[in-house]
């Protein structure tokens, strides 16, 4: 098959004549090969694509959910936590980077957004909830769903700094989420991928009719993507759980 340039460089040119576009990959294979074709000088991410048969415009059929990786993703996350009384010295001792009630709040009224996850006890929500329209449509509002708005805060932050990592299915069906960096060995990467896909296909909402599970593909932060297998995925998620 033809392909275009597209404007692309030479590094890019370069990487995606090592991907066949028609064929779907192992999963063995796709973690080894993502590795070849990231062309980014800085550790770049490996992300995991999944195409669900969801349409998550109705509530029954949102998909979303947390898991810890194994290997964690490779970023150390920036973690904001709204606590007061002796959780203070919880979140801080788990971990949190910033810790407050109001102080915080005000500072993220006035823009300031510089960090990764929000976590709180639920005594704080009357703090935290007048900040739904800064931190909702940047996804970093604490949710109970998620495990962000808990009273064992400490527990949150330190799966947090482990590798807990949240997914949600975007609007037009499709999950997008780290598993690692480039720089993790083969192994690691495949262990996460395994975990992932579980949680992913154990979220399944029950508005979901049909093929739940359509494509799935692994990309690095610069690069091409990769299709996989679906059987052979799927069956890797059973050996991971």
């Amino acid at each position: 098959m033809a392909r275009s340039s597209g404007g692309h460089g030479k590094k890019y040119l370069a990487a995606i004549e090592k991907v066949d576009p028609d064929r779907e990959y192992t999963p063995q294979e796709a973690v080894s090969l993502v590795k070849e074709v990231s062309i980014t000088k800085f550790d770049g991410t490996v992300e995991l694509h999944m195409r669900l048969g969801v349409d998550p415009r109705h509530a029954d059929q949102v998909v979303r959910g947390v898991v810890v990786l194994p290997h964690g993703t490779g970023k150390q996350p920036r973690i904001v936590a709204f606590a007061q009384g002796d959780k203070v010295r919880e979140a801080e001792e788990a971990g949190a980077d910033v810790v407050g009630g109001d102080d915080v709040a005000k500072r993220i009224q006035d823009g300031w957004t510089d960090f990764d996850v929000a976590v709180a006890t639920p005594d704080m929500m009357g703090t935290v909830g007048k900040l739904g329209r800064v931190l909702g449509p940047r996804g970093l509002m604490p949710n109970p769903k998620t495990g962000t708005v808990t009273a064992d805060i400490g527990k949150a932050i330190e799966e947090i700094r482990k590798g807990r990592v949240e997914f949600r299915v975007d609007r037009t069906g499709i999950v997008h989420v780290p598993i690692g960096k480039v720089s993790f060995d083969e192994e690691q990467l495949l262990e996460n991928l395994g975990i992932m896909v579980d949680a992913i296909m154990r979220a399944r909402p029950s508005g979901a009719k049909g093929t739940y599970l359509k494509t799935i593909a692994l990309t690095p932060t610069m690069g091409p993507g990769l299709k996989l297998e679906n059987t052979a995925t799927t069956e890797l998620r059973a050996a991971a759980s």
